[in-house]
């Protein structure tokens, strides 16, 4: 039997430790471990909330900035306990909460200043709980994102830490163009005060556009005994150059990526989907929902600045209560420029889908927060456009109700490593009309599960979105048989762990 250990920054398994789909992975992989009867154990920082509730298992020293520093390891009750898995966190004052999720800093002038300190902190705790032995003998250490890559720093270079060299390191990239740069050295938050007594070569750890600073990101690429993307298709993506916003590629890694590959150390395996817990919320609640959580928001403290957009949107929404439109479509999704580039670039392809909408008394519903300028954006087409509703907010259980009922899912990402959203909407029977880039285009085939657009200028794509989506409109307005047929398609479709996780036995774990 296999031991292995998960070191990440977010671990959906335990309570409020999730930002994105990393979480849901760091959930649901080490269960399919589990179920063949390895045992996992899975490390996260406690962010000065999460070890409330634990148990102390150790007390971790080590030696950081040229002094000693002392974190603990707790052991926390998961969500939902599985046989051979293991959840803990490690404390340490420094390793703060930030403003996102309760979890990342944003530090705008001086990005990943504050999020490299309490990783840093957290990597070399994880390294020393992994030397006394802690998580007993490990086999497989699994790495996910820049947060934890620089156990292999530590691997590669600390002389205290050269146990390590004896484990197979998994590196699993689920954002590349997060990629945690600091410099070497004159930053409180640089390589060289936090590791003063570590001799290190700067060329192999270097960002190439910032040549005096790391990059956390290829110190995962270029260490690793393996190499993850989360698509088949988006590791061709990352072999090549990005040439924004036509095509975002290997952002600056793409020749780091491309030796990982040449050294047979690069591997594209599909996230899978939980198809266990489909949804809970009964169907014909969404705009009951919707009412629910904007009524919830209005009373939050943090939400009052917005207080009469929720008004606005809770009044919008009150029409469609006893009376459902003819055409939903919906999108759930961080707001950002990856999610929602074309409607920021091209807001008028955006109005012309709502105006396309409004003939056939269709409606558009997003939910999401994110960059104020794009929940800027949304907010004046909402209060310009009837039949679109944002709901600026997060609510679980008006997704689960959007996923449910919407009849078009619209995905439109300008990058996608995998993405999670298609598949939730899928496994109800929803079609998706997305991007035809990265895990989409693995998991959403044109006119048989669903709908894509692509082009090869940023023009193209936009007119190919337009075209995709009036086909989308006629099949489900004009051609029933048509449109049934790719519902039952899409809902047949299953891209399950228990596949991805036998990939991974076979070329990532190499057991």
């Amino acid at each position: 039997m296999s031991n292995f250990l998960f070191a990440a920054a977010e671990n959906d398994a335990i309570a409020n430790c999730k930002a994105g789909g990393m979480g849901d992975v760091v959930r649901d992989v080490p269960r399919q471990i589990a179920e063949r009867g390895d045992t996992v154990h899975v490390v996260v920082p406690s962010y000065g909330r999460l070890h409330q509730r634990g148990t102390l298992i150790r007390e971790l020293n080590f030696e950081l900035r040229g002094i000693p520093y002392t974190a603990e390891l707790f052991e926390v009750s998961p969500k939902k306990p599985f046989k051979n898995i293991h959840h803990y966190v490690i404390h340490h004052p420094e390793i703060e909460a930030g403003g996102i999720a309760h979890i990342y800093h944003d530090d705008p002038e001086e990005p990943f200043f504050t999020d490299a300190i309490k990783y840093f902190i957290f990597c070399t705790a994880a390294a020393e709980a992994i030397k006394i032995g802690a998580f007993k003998k490990l086999d497989i250490v699994h790495l996910h994102d820049w947060h934890s890559s620089l156990l292999l720093f530590l691997r590669e270079y600390h002389l205290g830490y050269e146990v390590l060299k004896d484990i197979r390191f998994v590196y699993s990239i689920h954002n590349l163009a997060i990629q945690g740069i600091r410099p070497f050295q004159d930053n409180y938050s640089s390589v060289k005060n936090w590791f003063p007594n570590t001799r290190y070569d700067e060329e192999r750890l270097m960002d190439y556009r910032y040549q005096d600073c790391i990059n956390l990101m290829a110190v995962g690429i270029r260490f690793a005994d393996a190499v993850h993307t989360v698509s088949p298709s988006y590791k061709k993506d990352v072999m090549k150059p990005s040439s924004s916003p036509e095509f975002i590629g290997g952002e600056g890694l793409e020749l780091d990526l491309r030796q990982a590959n040449k050294e047979g150390r690069l591997f594209g395996i599909l996230n899978g989907c939980n198809y266990k817990n489909i949804n809970s919320e009964a169907k014909g609640h969404i705009y009951r929902n919707t009412v629910k959580a904007i009524f919830r928001w209005l009373q939050e403290e943090s939400k009052k600045y917005k207080a009469d957009f929720l008004a606005h949107t809770g009044e919008k929404i009150m029409k469609y209560v006893g009376n459902r439109p003819k055409f939903i479509v919906s999108s759930v999704a961080r707001l950002t420029e990856q999610k929602f580039y074309f409607f920021k670039r091209s807001p008028e392809a955006f109005e012309e889908i709502l105006g396309k909408l409004r003939k056939v008394d269709g409606i558009f519903i997003l939910l999401g927060t994110g960059a104020p300028e794009y929940e800027e954006l949304f907010r004046d087409m909402s209060y310009k456009h009837d039949n679109f509703i944002f709901t600026n907010g997060q609510s679980e259980s008006l997704i689960d109700s959007m996923y449910l009922e919407s009849d078009l899912y619209f995905m439109p990402s300008l990058f996608e490593p995998c993405g999670i959203s298609q598949m939730l909407s899928m496994r109800n029977g929803n079609p998706c009309l997305v991007h035809h880039t990265g895990g989409l285009i693995d998991t959403v085939k044109h006119m048989k599960t669903g709908f894509g657009f692509d082009g090869d200028t940023y023009e193209e794509k936009i007119e190919s979105m337009l075209i995709a989506f009036d086909l989308a409109l006629d099949l489900f307005l004009n051609d029933k048989p048509a449109w049934k047929k790719i519902q039952t398609a899409a809902k047949k479709a299953r891209f399950t762990w228990k596949k991805s996780v036998d990939e991974y036995y076979s070329v990532l774990y190499a057991v």
